[in-house]
């Protein structure tokens, strides 16, 4: 394991010049003058020191090893080989999850994400499906120390969630939740069911990047239909009795965007536009490699024969990715929000597949 071969494979000398040339722009005395970008400016700092800081960190720990092994050699002392050879374990699980980042090269792959969550076939058993996937999210969301706000959200009928869509904050969130792009499939002992039975539900999960301000997409306002309504979900008495919850339809596509958390309808509206601009511009490089006509034909129903991950917790516990091929026994650890496994498996079958 050579660890300085990977310093210039993650270009370390490189970022660490940009580090400085930030610093020296936080410096100047007009730096906080435009709050918006001196706010860009100190995040990026801080996940290129963030990047730095752990490489050497990688290096400090291998250096450690070795020293660690040529002391057990010199003194013919074999009980340090469980704890090398377990160093070199955890070692080369850090430096493969680095290396995944590098991957990260997208155009909107550092960008926060937004992640809208549907039932699909099942009926209330979906619904539940949505929650529990809602909850799956959120737990691995606050694991990597990201935030989480629900945007919008329509409560199921009797239990659970017919539709939610959550902003997830932080470094690279787009990067890692584009892999969980599809149709999720749940197979279990329903707990509405009083026979006892074993159903199978679906959802479907997209995802979409929170595209900066800077970013220019032309829709006019002619193209859309606003309505306002009463918030349905958390947020105290203010939202929920005046009609602050806004959804939009940009009528040429089809394409509706709702926000429903926020205290002003003004700050609703700003919300569901970003979405929509998002959703816009997903839709523009679709575009380019295929007919707008064909668009609908591409996307796949929330219901058999086109999930690409399977939850299973009957008659056997098994979670896979029918990508990757990526799978997990323990469906509880899952669904505590451990999907790390199937996001690296798909990106690196995505980084294969591109050097191909």
């Amino acid at each position: 394991m050579n660890l300085t071969k990977w310093g210039i494979h993650f270009d370390i000398a490189r970022l660490s010049d940009e580090i400085e040339e930030l610093e020296n722009k936080a410096s100047d005395p007009s730096f906080w003058e435009d709050m918006e970008n001196s706010q860009k400016v100190l995040q990026r700092t801080k996940a290129l020191k963030n990047k730095v800081e752990r490489y050497q960190s990688l290096k400090a720990c291998w250096e450690d090893l070795m020293t660690l092994n040529e002391l057990g050699l010199e003194e013919k002392d074999e009980s340090v080989i469980p704890e090398v050879a377990e160093g070199v374990k955890q070692l080369k699980e850090r430096l493969h999850k680095l290396r995944l980042e590098t991957i990260l090269t997208g155009e909107y792959d550092k960008n926060n994400a937004i992640l809208t969550l549907h039932a699909g076939a099942g009926g209330t058993e979906a619904q539940d499906w949505v929650q529990m996937l809602l909850r799956m999210y959120t737990r691995w969301a606050e694991g990597r120390g990201f935030s989480v706000r629900i945007l919008d959200i329509l409560p199921g009928d009797d239990a659970g969630i017919k539709s939610v869509a959550i902003q997830v904050t932080g470094e690279n969130a787009y990067g890692y939740l584009k892999s969980e792009k599809g149709v999720h499939r749940l197979v279990r002992i329903s707990p509405f069911d009083s026979s006892g039975r074993r159903h199978t539900s679906f959802a479907s999960a997209d995802v979409m990047p929170e595209l900066d301000d800077d970013i220019e997409i032309e829709i006019n306002p002619e193209d859309l239909k606003t309505d306002t309504f009463r918030s349905s979900g958390a947020g105290g008495q203010h939202i929920n009795k005046t009609e602050s919850a806004v959804r939009i339809t940009h009528i040429p596509t089809g394409i509706v965007v709702a926000c429903q958390t926020e205290r002003s309808q003004h700050q609703n509206r700003d919300t569901a536009m970003k979405m929509l601009k998002a959703k816009l511009l997903e839709l523009k490089e679709r575009e380019q490699k295929e007919k707008i006509e064909d668009l609908k034909g591409v996307q796949m129903d929330i219901a058999w024969g086109s999930q690409i991950r399977s939850y299973v917790f009957c008659p056997y516990t098994l979670v896979k990715d029918h990508r990757t091929n990526f799978e997990v026994g323990d469906v509880n650890s899952v669904m505590d929000g451990e999907i790390d496994g199937f996001i690296n498996a798909y990106l690196a079958n995505c980084a294969n597949n591109a050097k191909v």
